[in-house]
């Protein structure tokens, strides 16, 4: 393949994957899934009932390989049995992955709120009805996007691995990056928003996330308008550049040429994680100089002073 056909594929991967990063956070904030759930699913419990969706059937990354792989295997369905063109078959393949993704949250987000009864959690037919479309049409976007790079990978980058395969394995690390960088924003500094930032959640206060938004009561819609600003695009990007990243170093420096081209492709792998380790102690600690430890009140000096 030549070098500048293989640059421009990786940058059309690279943009399906931040696409894909984004709207995967935004689906699982909508739906309150993943990390931040335990405390939305506590709530009632902790007799604070609420109105945020509480759609999780399992962690980001199995229920993200689950949707991706239905949705590649439909579409290699459709294009092997019925001929059908790429695009339809990937687009076809995305709702039928987000009408399953679906129905596993209203069903799960029902089935919760059903078994905490005791606990008087109502079950809010209305959210079921407008959050439920949100998360499938979130579930299509992220599905259809990882199935873009998945084609790319096998048919025009040649990967030996089929399809199903290469959506599964993506949809784990797209679920796992939205899981490890979008919902901290979420979990930590919205469903608690009423307790100073950085002091840590103590356990009398488990449970306790806000349920009053700036406009009435607060559910996925909020949470979703939150995290649009910050969560999703981070998360979109630290997808794109693990796609992009990940596959440049075998573009440029192609194993299919000759061994040495292999080595190379593996020394390059390495010096860009070793980059991002030091960029990333970098911000952490110049987040630290700038806004360091909460530091103790002490009236009395200040009073001396």
């Amino acid at each position: 393949m030549e070098p500048l056909i293989g640059m421009g594929v990786l940058a059309l991967m690279g943009v399906a994957a931040t696409i894909a990063g984004a709207s995967e956070d935004l689906e699982s904030d909508v739906g309150s899934q993943s990390n931040p759930n335990s405390q939305v699913q506590l709530a009632p419990q902790m007799m604070f009932p609420h109105r945020i969706y509480n759609k999780a059937v399992s962690g980001e990354p199995p229920s993200n390989a689950l949707m991706s792989a239905i949705g590649a295997t439909g579409a290699v369905v459709l294009m092997g049995e019925f001929n059908l063109s790429p695009l339809f078959a990937l687009v076809i393949g995305a709702l039928i992955a987000a009408c399953v993704h679906g129905t596993y949250a209203m069903t799960s987000t029902m089935g919760r709120a059903a078994s905490q009864s005791r606990f008087k959690q109502p079950v809010y037919l209305d959210m079921i009805r407008s959050h439920t479309p949100v998360i499938m049409a979130y579930a299509f976007i992220t599905t259809f996007c990882v199935l873009i790079i998945s084609y790319m990978m096998n048919v025009v980058l040649g990967h030996p691995f089929p399809l199903p395969l290469l959506a599964f394995i993506w949809g784990i690390t797209i679920g796992a990056i939205g899981s490890s960088t979008g919902d901290v924003h979420y979990g930590a500094e919205r469903e608690f928003q009423q307790f100073e930032f950085g002091s840590g959640l103590n356990a009398s206060n488990s449970g306790n996330i806000v349920r009053f938004a700036e406009s009435g009561l607060r559910n996925g819609y909020d949470n979703s308008w939150f995290c649009a600003k910050f969560g999703g695009p981070v998360t979109g990007i630290a997808f794109g550049m693990t796609v992009f990243l990940g596959s440049w170093v075998t573009t440029v420096f192609d194993p299919a040429v000759s061994i040495a081209q292999g080595w190379l492709s593996a020394v390059a792998g390495i010096i860009i994680v070793f980059i991002l380790i030091i960029w990333n102690r970098k911000i952490e600690v110049a987040a630290r100089n700038n806004y360091g430890p909460y530091k103790e009140d002490k009236p009395e000096e200040e009073a001396a002073a």
